[in-house]
């Protein structure tokens, strides 16, 4: 007998007739791959969704029944909903660390001697107080406190402070540093100004202190492979416990490797040191200027954008998508293209703002910038290699286990009869071959005929059980920069 059965016995003397399935040759084509995102964030103790245990949120009501209206997840999640409705998204929701919640002011003088409009944005949110003629400060105050709270999207509570009633105290609703980026201000938009005898200060938000430790997320992520996730915290021990599990997913007894996409506030400097201080392949960190969307919001929007284009083409470049939520800065807080150059070489990804007014990704970059020496290294500049290095792998991983799943292993040359379950090196060799092929249709790698002569497959000296394979494939680049010389005639 040369056919090697799974199913039916070689004993059997029982007539007629049995017949069985294999579905080694049923699959054709590279695979898809089922992307998963998991948000990392803070509940309020209203939530309903218990703390470090990871659950799939489908909807905007479901995250903030699960977390708490105006928590951090809650908002996470309500702006994710707005850019990718379509993927599926967890979340790992964290308690409040023993620190302190970040507070600011509004502190309001004068009166107001002509009707107006008080424009206020908190985390962006847009606040608006209708002014009459005669309102004095204190009943501005009051009712401004009133107004904030009524949107049930602004991260903070009003308050007008005992003492000196023209003053309006915004206290974070959680604690943690997160809160010490949510920004404060007033007439964000062309034409918002203030009534007329009403001047407004603002004190911004600080002080808020401990991140929650997030170890107990990543223990709770225990084996599932995430493909993307969002990390609000920028703190060091967070980051590199994030990057250290990472690191260990990308490896290759894991193979659940994944995404962390974050943001940083501060100043062009800030940002740069910031970005300096990491080296991490697998984190992609957009600076956000002096934008009125908080970075835990800008780092859950450029995920789920990320996230909508690398699932259809990892090789894609990501430029111009656009971040659905995300606010600019102001036109002269906005970083000119020379900063934005430098950033760039200092591991951070950058935006830049159309003509419509939209935010859109101009280069999304990991944090990895030199190597092991420290030295230069570009190996790991864009998203885009770690991503279609991993949908390289995966579609490997399915093609072996799909096709050879319970096959011997023989050297090559030996005489094995038709339909034999049975696999030499050339075997497979031909067969990841066929797969480059595919992956080469497919825009996501080149240079076959190098990848052909490079690729080495033989039986391990040591173990006559393994097959050892070295290859070489070629990714495909992204077209980022076009360069021309005009030696014009005239």
């Amino acid at each position: 007998m040369t056919v090697s059965f799974n199913d039916i016995p070689s004993t059997i003397r029982v007539p007629l007739v049995y017949v069985e399935f294999d579905n080694a040759r049923a699959v054709q084509g590279t695979p898809g791959i089922e992307h998963k995102m998991l948000v990392i964030g803070q509940k309020h103790s209203s939530g309903l969704a218990d703390a470090g245990v990871p659950i799939r949120i489908t909807s905007v009501s479901q995250a903030e029944e699960a977390f708490g209206r105006t928590s951090m997840l809650a908002e996470m999640f309500t702006t994710l909903k707005a850019a990718n409705r379509y993927i599926e998204s967890w979340a790992i929701p964290l308690a409040d660390a023993s620190g302190l919640q970040a507070a600011g002011k509004i502190t309001i003088t004068g009166n107001a001697t002509d009707t107006g409009t008080l424009a206020v944005y908190i985390a962006g949110h847009q606040v608006l107080l209708g002014v009459t003629a005669g309102n004095s400060n204190n009943t501005m105050a009051s009712a401004l406190a009133v107004a904030i709270n009524a949107i049930d999207r602004v991260p903070v509570l009003a308050t007008v402070d005992g003492t000196n009633l023209n003053e309006v105290i915004l206290t974070c609703n959680w604690k943690g540093e997160t809160g010490n980026g949510i920004d404060i201000r007033f007439n964000y938009y062309q034409g918002e100004l203030y009534p007329a005898g009403v001047t407004v200060s603002i004190t911004a938000m600080a002080g808020g202190t401990i991140n929650p430790d997030i170890s107990s997320a990543i223990t709770a992520m225990g084996d599932e492979w995430w493909n993307t996730l969002v990390m609000p915290y920028t703190d060091t021990a967070n980051l590199n416990a994030l990057r250290d599990e990472l690191n260990d997913r990308w490896g290759p007894t894991r193979m659940i490797d994944g995404q962390a996409y974050t943001a940083f506030k501060g100043t062009h400097a800030a940002t740069g040191t910031f970005g300096n201080g990491r080296n991490d392949h697998l984190v992609s960190c957009m600076g956000t200027g002096e934008s009125p969307t908080p970075p835990y919001i800008w780092a859950v929007v450029n995920a789920g954008i990320a996230a909508a284009s690398i699932s259809i083409d990892p090789a894609r470049p990501l430029q111009t998508l656009p971040l659905t939520g995300i606010l600019p800065p102001k036109i002269e807080d906005r970083w000119t293209m020379e900063e934005r150059n430098l950033l760039l070489y200092d591991g951070i990804s950058t935006f830049n703002v159309n003509a419509g007014g939209q935010v859109q990704i101009e280069r999304q970059i990991t944090t990895y910038q030199k190597n092991s020496f420290g030295l230069a290294d570009p190996s790991y500049l864009d998203v885009n290699t770690p991503a279609t290095l991993s949908y390289i792998r995966y579609a490997t991983r399915a093609r072996i286990t799909q096709k050879f799943p319970r096959y011997k292993l023989a050297d090559d040359g030996t005489r094995v009869g038709p339909g034999q379950a049975i696999v030499t090196p050339s075997v497979i060799r031909d067969e990841l071959l066929a797969l480059f092929r595919e992956l080469e249709e497919k825009g996501l790698v080149e240079n076959f005929d190098q990848y052909k002569t490079d690729l080495l497959v033989e039986r391990n000296a040591d173990d006559p059980n393994r097959v050892d394979v070295l290859s070489s494939p070629d990714l495909v680049n992204q077209f980022r920069i076009f360069a021309e010389k005009i030696q014009f005639i005239v």
